[in-house]
C-alpha cells in the first residue's frame, strides 16, 4: 500500500470509529430527557432510574466521542495539509459554530449529571433539553462542512488560490439540507434500535423487568418513527445527488450507460471492464423515477465521465445496497411490531420477537457506516468535488503506515473499554430513590398504575 492508501485508510478508520459515538451522542440525550419527562408526568420511579442510566451512558460515550473527534481534527491538518489550505478559509464558520455547540453540550451535560440534587425539576429537564439540542447542532454543523466538500460553494479559485470567500454561502451549500436531515434521522434510528436490542435481550432473560420493558417501549417508538421517515429523506437525497453529483448516483446504482427510462438495480455486481452490472434485479424505469420523479427521464451513465473521474463503482454500489437493505429490514420490523402492538394493545414481548429485536440491533449502525461509505467513497477521486483531488491533498511525509497501525490499536483498546463500561452501567443496579425536588406533584393512581409503580419500586 502507498502512503496515500494508508492516509485514506487512517481517515476511514477514524471516521468509522467516531461516527458511532457521534450518533449516540446525538440520540442518547433525547432518550434520557424523554425518560425524565415520563417520570415527571407519571411518578413512576422506573423512568427516573432509566434516565439516570442513560445519562451516565451518554457521559461515557460523550467522553470517547470527544477524544476521537479531536484526533480527527488533528488528522485533517497532519494528513491533508493541502485540503486544509483550500478548505480552511471557507468552512471555518461551520467548524467554529460546531465548537460552540460542543462546549455547550459539555457544560450542560455536566449540569445535568450533577444537578439531580441541586436543580428544580424544570431547570434539570431544561438542562437535558439543551444537551440534546446542542448535540443536534454539533452534528449539523459538521455534516454541513462535509456537504460543502460534495457541493463546494462560497468561494472562487484564482491562480490556484481561494479568493472571494463567502462563509454563509458555504454554510448553506446545496447539499447541506438533505445531508443534515438524513444524518440526524440515521443517528436516532441507529441508536434507538441498538439500545432497543440491548434492552430486548435483557428483557428476554428477565421477563418481569419493568425497567427494560419501559425502555424498550420508548426506544421502539423513536426507532419506528425515524425508520418510517428515512425513505422520505433518502428520496430527497437521491434526487439532489442526481442533479449535483451525477457520477456518484451512477456509481451508487451501477449505471454505466446514459438512457431514458433507466432501470433501478437491486443487488448485482458492477463489472467496470464490461460496463454492466451483473446478476442484478432490474426494475424498469425505477432509477429515472427515483432520481427525477419521471419514469421517462434521462439518467446520465458513467460512460459520460472520464475514467479517471469515476468513483470506485463496486464499493459505492455495494455500500448503497447494504444501507438500503438494512434500512428496509428495520422498517419492516417496525411495521410488524406496530401492527402487533395495535392488535394486542400492548408491547409485543414474545421471546421470538425480542430475539428478532436483539438480532436487529446492529443493523442501524451498519446502515450508518454504509451510508457514510457512499458519501465519502462516492465523491472520489475528489476530496473537494471538482476542485481538489484526494491524491493532491495528502501530506508528502513518508511512513504513514506507523500512525495507521498505532491508531488502529488505540481504537481497538478504546472500543473494549467502552463496551466494558457500558456493560457495567446497564447491568448494575442503581439507587432508585428519587430526590424530593424531582418528585412530581401528587397524582391519583388507579389500581393498575399503582401496581406498576410498586413493581418498579420493588426492583
Amino acid at each position: 500500500m502507498s502512503d496515500l492508501d494508508f492516509a485514506r485508510s487512517q481517515m476511514a478508520l477514524s471516521l468509522a470509529f467516531h461516527i458511532v459515538f457521534a450518533a449516540l451522542g446525538v440520540a442518547l440525550p433525547l432518550f434520557m430527557v424523554l425518560a425524565e419527562w415520563r417520570f415527571l408526568r407519571t411518578g413512576e420511579r422506573v423512568w427516573l432510574e432509566l434516565a439516570r442510566r442513560w445519562a451516565k451512558g451518554a457521559a461515557i460515550l460523550f467522553a470517547v466521542g470527544a477524544v476521537s473527534g479531536t484526533v480527527l481534527s488533528f488528522e485533517l491538518g497532519l494528513l491533508w495539509p493541502t485540503f486544509m489550505e483550500h478548505a480552511g478559509p471557507v468552512v471555518s464558520m461551520p467548524f467554529s459554530l460546531e465548537g460552540f455547540a460542543f462546549f455547550s453540550e459539555a457544560i450542560f451535560l455536566g449540569i445535568y449529571l450533577y444537578g439531580w440534587e441541586k436543580l428544580s425539576t424544570r431547570a434539570h429537564l431544561a438542562a437535558g433539553a439543551v444537551v440534546a439540542a446542542s448535540g443536534i447542532a454539533s452534528a449539523s454543523f459538521v455534516v454541513t462542512a462535509n456537504a460543502w466538500m460534495n457541493t463546494p460553494t462560497g468561494f472562487r479559485m484564482e491562480a490556484g488560490r481561494v479568493v472571494d470567500v463567502d462563509p454563509l454561502a458555504a454554510l448553506l451549500n446545496p447539499a447541506a439540507l438533505h445531508e443534515v436531515l438524513h444524518m440526524l434521522l440515521a443517528c436516532y434510528m441507529a441508536s434507538a434500535f441498538a439500545a432497543a436490542g440491548v434492552h430486548a435481550w435483557l428483557l428476554r432473560r428477565d421477563r418481569t423487568s419493568v425497567l427494560h420493558r419501559k425502555a424498550l417501549s420508548l426506544l421502539l417508538v423513536v426507532g419506528g418513527v425515524t425508520a418510517a421517515l428515512m425513505p422520505l429523506s433518502g428520496d430527497l437525497a437521491a434526487k439532489r445527488v442526481a442533479v449535483l453529483q451525477p457520477a456518484k448516483l451512477a456509481a451508487m446504482e451501477g449505471h454505466f450507460h446514459t438512457m431514458r427510462g433507466a432501470p433501478l438495480h437491486v443487488g448485482g455486481w458492477p463489472d467496470e471492464e464490461a460496463m454492466e452490472t451483473r446478476w442484478a434485479i432490474a426494475l424498469p424505469a425505477g432509477l429515472s423515477f427515483l432520481a427525477f420523479a419521471d419514469p421517462d427521464a434521462e439518467v446520465r451513465g458513467l460512460e459520460e465521465f472520464p475514467r479517471d473521474a469515476w468513483p470506485p463503482v463496486a464499493a459505492t454500489h455495494l455500500a448503497f445496497q447494504l444501507m438500503v437493505g438494512c434500512g428496509m429490514a428495520l422498517l419492516g420490523l417496525s411495521a410488524l411490531l406496530a401492527f402487533l402492538a395495535w392488535r394486542t394493545r400492548r408491547l409485543p414481548d414474545d421471546p421470538r420477537l425480542l430475539l428478532a429485536i436483539a438480532l436487529a440491533a446492529p443493523l442501524g449502525f451498519v446502515a450508518l457506516e454504509a451510508g457514510w461509505t457512499v458519501t465519502e467513497v462516492g465523491r472520489q477521486p475528489w476530496v473537494i468535488y471538482g476542485v481538489l483531488r484526494t491524491a493532491d491533498a495528502v501530506t508528502p511525509m513518508p511512513g504513514l503506515v506507523v500512525p495507521f497501525a498505532s491508531f488502529a490499536l488505540v481504537y481497538a483498546l478504546l472500543a473494549v473499554a467502552v463496551v466494558y463500561l457500558l456493560r457495567r452501567q446497564f447491568t448494575a443496579s442503581l439507587p432508585g430513590a428519587p430526590r424530593d425536588s424531582l418528585a412530581p406533584p401528587p397524582v391519583t393512581h388507579g389500581p393498575a398504575e399503582q401496581s406498576t409503580t410498586e413493581a418498579a419500586d420493588a426492583r
